[in-house]
Order: structure tokens, then C-alpha cells, then sequence
């Protein structure tokens, strides 16, 4: 009887173990399931965020977005009158100021004596000096566009900015201070590491960093769109957008860009714009009052002085 009473409850131990053992497999299965809805909500959350930002967009591109743009063309000779570096300096400030203004999207500097200046490189060697007129007023013109947390990582020290400190600043809605609240800013990629899957870290004059949807190179310059801050977030959200989307979007003025053409032909030949300009305005004291012309409709513009 002894061994029998044994038997039966080595037996029963086992059956104790074959249950639990099946326990912590229900356990094990019914976590994986959690987990799993979880990251199914997670996805279903992101995508009505997706979509609402879209229906956002779309809205907004209806109401209140400009689809039109403004470009002046200017000689770099105006530039050779000045008498001083400081004269020089003051007077591409105020074609800064008053583009600013007027919210022009596109300012192109030509070369009335025909030499190639296509780029700011060089440096503006003082009256009399052909060409270079055109590089130090394109130089000056980025410097004041560049949002000033941003200047020291675009704008190296140079000659042509020596008395830039001395100019008024443009003001414009995307040069912001620290603590302004806007669903855009401009920002510079930054050379920190990330996780696989993650976008890159952007400075964007802020007191958070903001992670945006892409990983890019470092010292690239970004327009940012930001997600609605949340306290508990170490770093800001946002996504990358084309530096038009601010205007075409929202309608929000968002700076200027500078070229720089040969002659004025190129102003033309070189457009940026897949159509050209489809209305062209030109300044002469021969002309027709401006206020007895009426406009035609019109998507890109664009001004000679």
C-alpha cells in the first residue's frame, strides 16, 4: 500500500508541473497579444495623424496659401557709387529691408558688364573694380535673409560682411526668437547620432532640439513643420518641408532667394522656374503710370530695375 500511495503522488507531481508549464505558456502568449495590439494601435494612431495633417494642409492651401511668386532683378553696379565699405554695406541692407517688405521671393542680381558672376565666391575689391559688386551685394543679401541663430553656421568671418553687424535687422516671420511659437522654423542639421530608423537632430533656435522625419547630412539647412509640443518629450517632433511650403500652404512670407545672372538675358535663360516668368515688369520713367495698369493673372513675376 506504501508504494502504491507513492506512486499516486510522484504521479500528481507531475501532473502539477505539465500544468504550470502550460500556465506560463498562456501567460507568454497572452503578453505577445498585448504587445501586438499595442503596436497595431500605435500604427493606427500615426496614420490618423498623418491624415489629419493632410486635411490640414489641404485646407489651408485652399484658404489661406499663395500660389504666385515675386522676383527682382537688380544690377551689381549700384553697388560701385558707394564711397565707403560702410556706404556699400548700408545700401544692400536696404534693398534687403525693403524686399522684406514687399515680400519678394526671388532677387537676382546681373552683371551689367557681362563678366561671369555666378556665384559669391571672391571677394569685392572697391570701386573700379568690374564684377564684383554683384558678389559682395548676392553675400550681404544671404547673410540678412539667414535667421540670426544660424548666421555663425552659414557665414564664416569674410571682408564683404565686416560692417554687417551694423545693419537693421529684416525682421521677417522666419526670423524667430527662441520662445515664438510657429508651425515652421528654419533649422541646421546636426552632426549627432542616431537610432536606426530615426531622422537626424535639427538646431532650430530653440530650447529643445527638434527630430525630424529624415536623416540627412550634417550642416544641411532645413525648413522644419512641428508637431504640437508635449512636456514629457526631451526633444521637439516635426518634418521636413520645401522652403515654399510656409507661402504656398499658409501664406506666411518665409524670406528670399538670391541669384546671381552674367547679364540680364540670363536672368531669363537661367529661371529657376520650369515655365519662366509669365509676366514681366519693367521700371522705366518712359513707362505707364502704375496705377493706371491692371495686372493680368499671373503665377511667377518678376521686376527689372
Amino acid at each position: 500500500m506504501a508504494e502504491k500511495r507513492a506512486r499516486l503522488e510522484l504521479g500528481s507531481g507531475k501532473m502539477d508541473w505539465r500544468k504550470d508549464r502550460d500556465k506560463r505558456k498562456e501567460q507568454r502568449k497572452k503578453w505577445r497579444e498585448e504587445k501586438l495590439l499595442k503596436k497595431l494601435e500605435k500604427a493606427q494612431l500615426q496614420t490618423l495623424e498623418a491624415e489629419k495633417l493632410a486635411e490640414i494642409k489641404e485646407k489651408r492651401k485652399s484658404e489661406n496659401g499663395r500660389q504666385y511668386t515675386v522676383s527682382v532683378a537688380l544690377p551689381g553696379s549700384i553697388m560701385d557709387n558707394s564711397q565707403s565699405s560702410e556706404l556699400r554695406t548700408y545700401l544692400a541692407g536696404q534693398i534687403a529691408r525693403a524686399c522684406s517688405i514687399f515680400c519678394v521671393d526671388e532677387i537676382v542680381i546681373f552683371d551689367e558688364t557681362g563678366k561671369e558672376s555666378t556665384s559669391v565666391e571672391g571677394n569685392f575689391e572697391g570701386v573700379g573694380k568690374k564684377g564684383q559688386g554683384c558678389v559682395q551685394l548676392a553675400r550681404i543679401l544671404q547673410y540678412l535673409e539667414c535667421p540670426q541663430y544660424l548666421r555663425k553656421s552659414f557665414f564664416p568671418k569674410h571682408p564683404d560682411l565686416q560692417f554687417a553687424g551694423l545693419l537693421n535687422p529684416l525682421d521677417s516671420p522666419h526670423h524667430m526668437r527662441m520662445d515664438e511659437e510657429l508651425e515652421y522654423r528654419e533649422g541646421v542639421v546636426l552632426d549627432r547620432p542616431t537610432k536606426p530608423g530615426k531622422g537626424s537632430f535639427v538646431n532650430c533656435g530653440m530650447r529643445k532640439e527638434v527630430q525630424i522625419d529624415k536623416q540627412l547630412q550634417a550642416g544641411l539647412r532645413v525648413t522644419v513643420q512641428l508637431y504640437e509640443d508635449k512636456p514629457e518629450q526631451k526633444v521637439r517632433k516635426g518634418i521636413v518641408v520645401s522652403p515654399q511650403h510656409p507661402r504656398t500652404e499658409s501664406g506666411i512670407y518665409w524670406g528670399y532667394k538670391v541669384r546671381l545672372a552674367s547679364c540680364l538675358s540670363a536672368v531669363f535663360t537661367e529661371c529657376p522656374f520650369k515655365d519662366g516668368y509669365d509676366l514681366t515688369i519693367g521700371t522705366s520713367e518712359k513707362g505707364s503710370n502704375v496705377e493706371a495698369v491692371t495686372l493680368p493673372a499671373f503665377r511667377y513675376t518678376y521686376v527689372t530695375f
